[in-house]
């Protein structure tokens, strides 16, 4: 259970002079670690580090628009995908707080023909635990991403349908229970979604550079979004309607304003005790947009979010035990941000990491027996999936079942990167040289000629 105390760590009343390594020496290490990415194109953004809520390392990386030559800075706003979970989840608490909401309250105060809505809480939203349906599985959520959407819109796709398991336990991330907390939301502020957090979050907090993208209006400072082309190319993301991620995906913010915003979840002005008991509560590994665990890594708890959609990826790091926090925000849609806030605390706290050697050119001798087939196991991510190897213009990627293909960036013979999730991939072979395997981040796949 995480204690009062940590707000005390967060704000500097622990001294940190137990820290001896010069503060130029960290961020010197940290400019190191990220030109990698910068350089080969798969990071572009702002990243900020804070020991006792200030800040000791804070730069702009890259292009908020290319086209006309705009770099990033600072004050540059990003969309954060999922970690708009957080800033949903505070809206609750803080409705929570004024008692115009309470966590046990159950979801059939709401849409009572939601299935099980009886059993599901609003404390179940908030966990992921509800159970319900996910707006992400359906068939046509990419035409709902085409089209301007509402929290009520969004939950009318899912209202019916059979829960994807009983309320009580997380078995995945639950994009809808986030949509159906932003009609909550609505319903008892009596403001639209946006306006909503605005008054219970970003004001209170004074995340001026922060919004919530309902489709109605550009905000100035705001950067486009690149896919990868390629192992080293970017090109502009597709364009959605961010209102279809109404509740679980459709704010943007800055690197300072994600700052002030830990600051206030930390304060007892923004939440009570007790709430932010409920946040960092350790006993459930997810909630309230935060992912927590009890790290070996870092000896002790780990607060962790991360968020990718079209054009963008986003990740963030608390770890109180060091009074750290790392926050990257990044318009490239590549899935290198949990793993550099990662590093980057681990750098300031003088714990080991592992740069990653990204190159954009490969050697033949890892284009030897390819194209191939390789077959994956049920647990896999796409179960029983058959993924092919394949080599175009001196470049391997990865074709999916559904016809989408991932570049891999190589780093050595026969070992890459997955450029569009962050994962590692490692061709292995057969006595003869031929392609045998595929180990994909943690699971291997067998050759298939099938």
């Amino acid at each position: 259970m995480v204690r009062l105390h940590f707000v005390a760590m967060f704000f500097g009343m622990i001294a940190a002079s137990a820290h001896a390594v010069p503060a130029s020496t960290h961020q010197a290490a940290i400019e190191a670690y990220v030109r990698p990415y910068s350089d080969t194109n798969n990071f572009w953004g702002a990243i900020l580090a804070a020991r006792n809520g200030s800040p000791v390392f804070a730069r702009a990386f890259g292009f908020a628009d290319r086209e006309r030559q705009v770099p990033n800075s600072l004050k540059t706003k990003f969309h954060i995908a999922s970690m708009s979970m957080q800033f949903t989840a505070a809206a609750a608490l803080r409705l929570a707080m004024q008692r115009r909401l309470s966590l046990d309250t159950p979801v059939s105060r709401f849409v009572p023909e939601l299935p099980n809505a009886q059993k599901i809480t609003v404390r179940d939203l908030l966990k992921q635990t509800s159970g319900i349906h996910d707006i992400n599985s359906l068939p046509d959520y990419d035409a709902a991403l085409r089209k301007h959407q509402t929290p009520s819109s969004l939950v009318e796709k899912i209202r019916a349908l059979p829960p994807r398991h009983q309320p009580g336990s997380y078995e995945g991330e639950e994009h809808s229970a986030y949509n159906l907390l932003a009609l909550i939301i609505e319903r008892r502020s009596g403001l639209p979604f946006a306006r909503a957090i605005k008054r219970l979050v970003f004001d209170p907090l004074r995340m001026n550079a922060s919004g919530i993208d309902d489709d109605r209006s550009a905000s100035p400072n705001r950067a486009a979004g690149y896919a990868p082309s390629g192992v080293k190319d970017l090109e502009r993301a597709v364009a959605i309607h961010w209102s279809a991620k109404a509740g679980n995906g459709s704010a943007y913010t800055t690197a300072a304003d994600e700052l002030r915003f830990m600051r206030g979840l930390l304060s007892p002005r923004f939440l009570s005790p007790e709430l932010r008991k409920e946040v960092f509560d350790l006993s459930s590994a997810v909630g309230f947009g935060w992912f927590k665990s009890n790290s070996n890594r870092f000896g002790g708890p780990v607060y962790s979010m991360s968020g990718r959609a079209p054009g963008f990826a986003s990740a963030v790091i608390y770890i109180p035990h060091d009074r750290l926090f790392v926050v990257a925000l990044s318009n490239v849609y590549a899935s290198f941000t949990p793993t550099m806030a990662t590093d980057i605390a681990a750098i300031l706290s003088d714990r080991p990491f592992e740069p990653l050697p990204l190159k954009t050119i490969g050697d033949a001798a890892s284009f030897a027996g390819l194209p191939a087939r390789f077959k994956f196991g049920p647990d896999f991510y796409q179960s029983n999936a058959v993924l092919q190897l394949g080599v175009q213009r001196g470049e391997v990627s990865i074709t999916w079942p559904n016809g989408d293909t991932s570049p891999l960036i190589p780093v050595a013979t026969d070992r890459f990167i997955d450029r569009a999730y962050g994962v590692p991939v490692e061709i292995t072979r057969g006595q003869r040289g031929e392609p045998v395997g595929l180990k994909y981040d943690r699971f291997k796949g067998d050759a298939f000629a099938g």
